[in-house]
């Protein structure tokens, strides 16, 4: 039964598969997720409290599934909008911190 519809990143959806789930999604949910789900968790509400208007929760999801380095990167993830420098330089902070 879905309770609530929010977007997660694959590392916060892993704490929601259980062992009946199959061990081929999870095997392939694995090989991309970058965090633990207990750092992803902290990173979205790391992002979330930068209180950013442009960024909404479903680019918080991306960016914790991407991870990205560059501005170029990030940009890509925000395509429907574009952030500014300081924006940007607040974001790519953030992620540092978790790599």
């Amino acid at each position: 039964m879905i309770l609530k519809r929010k977007p997660l990143s694959m590392a916060e959806a892993k704490e929601y598969m259980d062992k009946d789930s199959g061990t081929d999604i999870i095997g392939f949910v694995k090989k991309f997720i970058i965090l633990k789900p207990g750092k992803a968790k902290e990173l979205r509400e790391k992002i979330e409290a930068l209180d950013l208007l442009k960024v909404r929760e479903e680019h918080i999801s991306k960016i914790i599934d991407i991870m990205p380095e560059t501005s170029e990167e990030l940009n890509k993830i925000f395509n429907d909008m574009s952030l500014d420098e300081d924006e940007t330089k607040k974001l790519l902070e953030t992620i540092k911190e978790f790599k």
